[in-house]
């Protein structure tokens, strides 16, 4: 074998195991830099590092190619044609992937969030890079690719420590207004849960076809909405019996006339 050659092949095992030592080594300072700021999520982290990690790879590769005498620009061409083929058959797969940057980095959802999201309504279990995991009210798990959650509208129902809960009540046009609007008031007032500031709110939304309906609006806490929701609607029923307020339904006076 021609000396120099045995040289070369030398230099480019060498170049190519000391390179990929330093490439660790660089992938593991970056690492350690991301995680010293404390802003990046750790699944970012670990794609980021895999990413560089890679490329510099592929660097020292190309170098130890060169050493031995390998044409390396035609080379390059051929990873670009790869790498275009790869980037179109797998479009899909790298939408997730940024759409999964996306929420990482801009933290739209996050885990333990209660949101309706990508199609879907529950809390947020996991987030990785391609899909996110939710589970349901019922206890079912929904794997959401994260194309669809950025692209779509996302409605975060936990993000904000207080919601509104919003309930219409009717009753019939012969019941007393007053007693009604006094009653809504003092059910709202004596939960505990409904917050004093801003005060419970009740007034006359709509004089419908066959009934009064008033609308009732309430701060709670977030984990407090479905509680207060569902007692209130309960309350309400019992304490209109008992007072003798009607809660009509939708009916019609047919009237017959005969020749």
């Amino acid at each position: 074998m021609n000396q120099e050659l045995l040289i070369n092949i030398i230099s480019a095992l060498a170049i190519f195991f000391i390179g990929k030592y330093i490439a660790k080594w660089l992938t593991n300072i970056t690492l350690k830099s991301m995680n010293k700021t404390g802003q990046i999520d750790e699944t970012l982290e670990k794609f980021l590092s895999s990413v560089i990690y890679g490329i510099l790879l592929v660097l020292v590769t190309l170098s130890a190619l060169s050493k031995v005498g390998v044409e390396t620009t035609s080379f390059i061409a051929i990873l670009g044609a790869v790498g275009l083929a790869v980037g179109l058959a797998f479009q899909s797969t790298l939408s997730n992937i940024s759409a999964g940057v996306m929420i990482i980095i801009f933290k739209p959802i996050k885990i333990g969030e209660f949101v309706d999201a990508g199609g879907a309504m529950g809390t947020i279990e996991e987030i990785n890079i391609f899909n996110t995991m939710m589970k349901t009210g019922d206890n079912k798990v929904i794997i959401i690719s994260n194309s669809n959650i950025i692209g779509g509208n996302i409605t975060n129902f936990s993000r904000k420590d207080t919601r509104r809960v919003d309930i219409t009540f009717g009753i019939g046009y012969d019941d007393d207004l007053k007693l009604a609007k006094e009653t809504l008031i003092e059910i709202l007032n004596e939960d505990k849960r409904v917050l004093k500031d801003p005060a419970a709110f009740v007034a006359v939304s709509e004089l419908a076809d066959s009934s009064v309906n008033f609308v009732t609006r309430s701060w709670v806490k977030s984990g407090d909405y479905w509680g207060v929701y569902f007692d209130t609607l309960e309350k309400v029923k019992l304490v209109f019996d008992e007072k003798g307020i009607s809660i009509p339904y939708p009916q019609m006076d047919v009237h017959s006339k005969q020749n």
